[in-house]
């Protein structure tokens, strides 16, 4: 499909060593793109997005306002990973800058490794492997038990939360959860009314909640005290929702029988780099470097889902998926004439301050010209406002021009 502004010349940014599907999605659209294998920080992140009209991520580049400033270029965000706390999304948004990110794609990985360590948590694998590494041979019962019959625990119930949940009752486990939106309990799952409640019942908790500022160190000293002797927890969500102090001393003083870590208060940027924490040598703790979604599988689908947001965003003009601004979904844009004299109408994209007053000055200056409108879209949110014009071919260029000047502006687009 071809764009007012040429796609040879779109440049896309990708960091992270990012999946080459999306990659190749990209480059099959005519765009530039460059693969970065590692995230970038301060003035070598600036330099590198600094012409970029799109840039994708993971988990571990951190886009703040001063980042965002230093790239005028930056039409889109991709994050290609479910989480979106690693981008500034307010200040994104009031510059008209979408951010997507893939909030599906990994939902089975991440549930299917919890699966995994719950088995393994029970049956205290890694302390039989550690041993056997080391020449010992200790063909032993004690303190090794099925997961069938006992408590699952799942802390947040929504995408992630609710296929562990019919995993393990598949395997036979009773399934308690809690979470603070009403959900719909799957199977013989069946809610809690409190977090306490969940912790107090189950034999393994398994956490699945966002990073928010409610959930910070939702599991402190006071809810492992909860816990059942003995207990484990896992955490594949947010590293700053566990306190890993008090997880530590849960851990040593038997309180706990062990933990599983996919995710840290304190990551490394960077493979190679030194990993420290105060969970590190103790028994039967899985630590995993971040990796509950990594599976090519869901790395390949994240990719698509991205990649394929930052093409209609450029393409069309549709926002859906989009975290931080209006969506809005458009169809393909309409021709006008028949045979050979089809014409495309032109679609001008406005994204703007969300005040009053801003539809009105939009539609008297496209009455002023005489303008005709085939097709109009409006949604907004708190901080900005998005309308999409389908003009007539012979009334793009003035349009664009007229809405440009409108005070409470942002930025505006026009595709063929």
């Amino acid at each position: 499909m071809q764009t007012s502004f040429p796609k040879g010349k779109i440049k896309a940014v990708l960091l992270e060593g990012v999946h080459p599907r999306g990659a190749a999605l990209l480059e099959e659209e005519g765009f530039q793109v460059e693969l970065l294998p590692k995230a970038l920080e301060g003035a070598a992140l600036a330099k590198a997005i600094s012409g970029a009209h799109l840039l994708g991520i993971r988990s571990k580049t951190q886009v703040t306002a001063s980042a965002l400033a230093a790239a005028p270029k930056l039409l889109a965000v991709g994050c290609f990973c479910i989480g979106t706390n690693q981008v500034d999304v307010r200040d994104a948004c009031v510059r008209g800058v979408p951010v997507f990110n893939s909030p599906f794609s990994n939902t089975r990985s991440v549930a299917e490794l919890t699966i995994a360590e719950i088995v393994a948590l029970c049956r205290q694998l890694v302390e039989k492997s550690r041993k056997m590494h080391a020449g010992e041979w200790d063909k032993s019962a004690d303190g090794a038990h099925e997961v069938r019959g006992r408590t699952l625990g799942i802390v947040g119930y929504g995408r992630i939360g609710s296929q562990v949940s019919v995993l393990a009752e598949s395997m036979g486990m009773r399934v308690v959860f809690y979470d603070n939106m009403p959900r719909l309990a799957l199977g013989n799952a069946r809610p809690c009314r409190t977090l306490g409640e969940v912790l107090e019942q189950a034999d393994v908790v398994t956490l699945h909640v966002p990073a928010t500022g409610q959930t910070e160190n939702m599991i402190g000293r006071a809810e492992i005290r909860k816990m059942k002797k003995g207990a484990f927890l896992i955490n594949n969500a947010r590293g700053s929702v566990v306190d890993i102090p008090a997880l530590a001393a849960g851990i040593k003083s038997g309180q706990l029988g062990g933990a599983a870590l996919d995710v840290f208060p304190e990551e490394p940027v960077g493979k190679g780099e030194a990993f420290r924490s105060e969970v590190c040598g103790l028994s039967n703790v899985i630590l995993t470097p971040h990796v509950g979604g990594s599976t090519e599988e869901a790395q390949e689908s994240i990719s698509e889902d991205v990649a394929g947001k930052f093409i209609k965003f450029i393409n069309v003009g549709t926002t859906t998926g989009a975290v931080n601004v209006p969506e809005v979904e458009l169809p393909p844009q309409a021709e006008r004439g028949d045979g050979a004299g089809k014409l495309r109408r032109h679609r001008i994209l406005h994204f703007h301050r969300n005040v009053p007053g801003v539809l009105s000055a939009m539609h008297q200056v496209i009455a002023r010209m005489g303008a005709n409108i085939s097709a109009e879209y409006l949604q907004t949110n708190k901080d900005i406002g998005f309308v999409v014009l389908d003009v007539d071919p012979t009334d793009g260029v003035k349009v664009m021009e007229g809405v440009k000047g409108i005070p409470e502006t942002i930025r505006v687009r026009m595709l063929w």
